[in-house]
């Protein structure tokens, strides 16, 4: 009886309230639990991702940089440093966010002024202040314009503006010095140094370019290397010109040569004589004179006068002045009549002589060349090309290759190609040079493979494999530690032992020996078997020899063992 008092005791206060706040208990750890998994979990994917940090701001003043970071701290914005401090990253998510907060402060306040130092001017400033004011807004404003030159990171500008002579004799004319600040492996080549001295020059009135000295964060002076290029009489401009023209010449043979030797088979060198000097000419010659008949007449005069001879048409002289000569007509002519005869007419005087002079100008078009000549710069003076043509490859039935030289007849068509392809001018002086000989072929150097565990693309995936695995770790401590017994709690699978040593403690009996019979109280026919039907048991008997038959059948392992120590008793 004082047994099955105990299990009547022990079952009622399992069926009752503090069993139920039992079990609310393990629910509430389990839900904790299923939460603490959750948030490893998101712990866990948070960490192995990697965050993505964009940049906020870059190529500040060191002044605005901690008033930034000071900023961040109290935003509690994430941030990070890159390329060498030079610039702040945030997460992606929030950099307009960011900067709109950090803008509404005036962060950054930004190193360089600019005309806007003139928008507060206060009222009954000097002059002077005036004038520096306006000398410090248009520095501000040079070196903002410099900085958007994506070689410069920084620039500062100093101008030396003279105050205004009403003499001519006094005058002086303003200066400039730029600093530049430049990237890091970057450099400004002649055209772009150039370029900042005359941005310089135009934006400041009376400023000449040659007064702009520009000099890098190293000291180089580069405003002067236009200065000695030209004292040198080299021009980079020039230079870079020939070297242009020599390698478009040798590409041009190589590329009329490539389908004949095959590819890498050939390789031509080009050297320019180039004339950079501009010369105008005027040149007037004459030839002498051909035939009349093949001459082109420009003009042409013809004169013809007649004179009489005598007095009348003498010129006065010595010799014109002369006494007739005799007469030779006869006196009495035949048929001819006395004078005074009766109807005789009067002799005809004797004509007098005639002075004729003919006068022909002709005037002929002179063989005449006038000719104006102006020679422009980059001409060419002369042209040498050497062309190297390698064996050509010929493979026979078997597959295997070998090498032979060019025949005369193919090394002439060659030589040919190569001088149209460069523009072979024999007057001119060009030379052409073309050999063909085996090429030596680089021996090709190999280089050691790194180890597999310095390989970054291992690197990378083993630091990814360990993430992973560390976070499966983590996640199946937390389920065997944590949710597991949680689980079995409430499903049942204590209750199920315990009922198990509940019902092995009933069937035994007071002196730890298995009932085998009737057992209970006297006059009482209950029959305890397990695998029977229980019939009349006492209160709470009943469940617990059914919670018993259920661990027996799902668990027959733990109730052999049960038997096992029972029969250990007996012995």
């Amino acid at each position: 009886m004082a047994a099955d008092a105990a299990l009547l005791t022990s079952t009622g206060e399992s069926n009752g309230t503090p069993n139920m706040f039992g079990q609310l208990g393990q629910k509430l750890l389990l839900v904790a639990g299923i939460a603490a998994v959750v948030a490893v979990m998101v712990v866990f994917w948070l960490w192995s991702q990697k965050p993505d940090y964009r940049v906020l701001f870059s190529n500040f003043a060191d002044k605005d940089g901690g008033a930034i970071v000071a900023e961040l701290d109290k935003l509690s914005v994430p941030y990070q440093f890159a390329e060498g401090g030079n610039a702040i990253l945030v997460p992606a998510d929030q950099v307009h966010q960011v900067r709109l907060k950090l803008a509404a402060q005036g962060l950054p306040k930004g190193g360089n002024i600019g005309f806007e130092l003139l928008e507060n001017q206060k009222f009954g400033v000097s002059q002077f202040v005036e004038q520096v004011n306006f000398q410090r807004g248009l520095e501000g404003e040079l070196e903002r314009s410099i900085q958007s030159i994506s070689a410069v990171q920084a620039a500062r500008i100093h101008l030396a503006i003279p105050k205004p002579s009403v003499f001519v004799r006094e005058q002086q004319y303003p200066t400039a010095s730029v600093l530049l600040n430049l990237h890091n492996g970057r450099r400004l080549d002649g055209q772009q140094v150039a370029a900042v001295v005359h941005l310089v020059a135009s934006s400041v009135p009376n400023l000449s370019a040659d007064h702009v000295t520009v000099v890098d964060q190293n000291g180089n002076l580069l405003s002067d290397n236009a200065n000695k290029t030209k004292q040198n009489g080299l021009d980079p401009e020039q230079m870079a010109y020939v070297e242009n023209m020599q390698n478009s010449i040798a590409r041009r043979v190589e590329s009329i040569i490539t389908p004949i030797v095959g590819a890498k088979n050939v390789h031509a060198e080009t050297s320019a004589e180039i004339d950079f000097s501009m010369t105008e000419q005027a040149n007037e010659s004459y030839k002498p004179n051909t035939k009349p008949d093949d001459m082109a007449i420009r003009s042409a005069q013809s004169h013809e006068s007649q004179n009489a001879s005598g007095s009348n048409g003498a010129v006065p002289g010595a010799l014109s002045n002369q006494p007739p000569g005799e007469s030779t007509a006869p006196i009495n002519a035949p048929g001819a009549q006395a004078p005074g005869a009766e109807g005789a007419a009067p002799a005809a005087p004797p004509a007098p002589p005639q002075n004729t002079q003919k006068d022909n100008t002709t005037n002929y078009e002179l063989d005449k060349t006038v000719s104006y000549i102006q020679q422009a710069k980059g001409g060419i003076k002369r042209l040498h090309v050497a062309v190297v043509v390698n064996h050509i490859p010929v493979v026979d039935s078997t597959g295997k290759t070998t090498y032979r030289a060019l025949s005369n007849a193919e090394k002439q068509q060659v030589s040919d190609l190569a001088m149209q392809a460069m523009g072979f001018n024999k007057e001119r002086g060009d030379t052409i040079s073309v050999v063909n000989t085996p090429f030596i072929a680089e021996a090709q150097e190999k280089l050691a493979e790194p180890p597999l565990w310095k390989d970054p693309l291992v690197i990378e995936y083993g630091k990814d494999a360990l993430r992973f695995l560390a976070g499966v770790i983590v996640l199946m401590m937390v389920y065997k530690k944590l949710l597991k017994p949680m689980a079995n709690k409430l499903t049942g699978a204590d209750k199920k032992e315990q009922a198990l040593a509940a019902g092995a403690a009933a069937l035994t009996g007071p002196d730890g020996l298995p009932i085998a019979g009737a057992a209970g109280a006297e006059g009482d026919d209950t029959l305890v078997t397990l695998s029977g039907d229980a019939t009349a048991l006492p209160s709470g008997l009943d469940q617990t020899l059914q919670a018993a038959k259920q661990v027996a059948k799902d668990n027959p392992r733990m109730v052999a063992n049960v038997v096992s120590s029972w029969t250990s008793a007996e012995k």
